[in-house]
């Protein structure tokens, strides 16, 4: 196949190949239903196949994304599951000229990986929650905080509400109570400038004209990120699963 030819065009290739050979039926979670504001019922699958014996519920992974790794590796999930990390690059070279932590420069790094490649909502504790088992406590902090912390100004270290948060929500948004309340408690916490240092270079990371690799951060990747060896997703930890959902997002159970 031409190098030339886009992922696209080799998930069209493969799924083309595939239904040839097998009917696959793709049911979308409920959640994602629910996002398409889709409250009907789902695909009836046991209907499909009684009249069509070769199809099949997908179970395995799906032929239209990039193959992962039989291990894979954080820097894995930002080659072939995380969309677009232009802006999550940016934050950590930020981090980096600011003279921040390692820790710092890796929570900058990692503190929009559920909006890349898992869940928008609430991203900063599914973030949080995604890595908690590999990286120290005050990453994990500072990136829960972050979802919090960006909604209030600090003077301190000259952070102001966003204006692209007043044109995105509207001039009279008021945060949920909850976040209030997470605020409240976050304030006078000891690592509250850990999760104030990611709103701080998140704010400033969004120029379209700047080009940053992965390759810059795989040295703080290292020194701490723990990378468990039977790859993200395979290791038992309290959130395998969840990196498992990424890798095959379409899986049916």
């Amino acid at each position: 196949m031409n190098d030339q030819t886009t992922l696209s065009d080799r998930a069209d290739a493969l799924e083309e190949k595939m239904s040839q050979e097998l009917d696959y039926i793709l049911v979308k979670s409920r959640l994602y239903s629910l996002a398409e504001g889709d409250m009907g019922p789902a695909v009836n699958a046991t209907a499909i196949m009684a009249k069509n014996p070769n199809a099949r519920v997908l179970m395995g992974d799906d032929p239209r994304l990039p193959a992962m790794p039989k291990e894979p590796t954080l820097v894995d999930f930002f080659k072939y599951r995380f969309g677009p990390a232009a802006h999550l690059l940016q934050s950590a070279r930020h981090a980096v000229k600011a003279g921040l932590s390692d820790n710092m420069v890796l929570a900058c790094l990692l503190h929009d990986i559920s909006t890349t490649g898992f869940i928008r909502g609430d991203h900063g504790y599914w973030g949080a929650q995604l890595i908690e088992p590999y990286v120290d406590e005050e990453v994990t902090w500072a990136i829960r905080a972050h979802q919090v912390l960006r909604f209030y100004p600090d003077e301190s270290v000259g952070y102001e509400y966003p204006q692209s948060y007043i044109k995105a929500f509207g001039a009279d948004y008021r945060v949920d109570d909850y976040v209030e309340q997470d605020y409240q408690r976050m304030r006078n916490h000891k690592w509250y400038m850990s999760g104030r240092m990611i709103t701080v270079h998140d704010i400033y990371s969004f120029d379209p004209t700047v080009k940053v690799e992965l390759e810059e951060f795989t040295d703080v990747i290292g020194r701490c990120f723990k990378q468990p060896s039977q790859g993200l997703g395979f290791d038992n930890s309290p959130v395998a699963h969840m990196w498992r959902a990424m890798i095959r997002p379409a899986k049916y159970l």
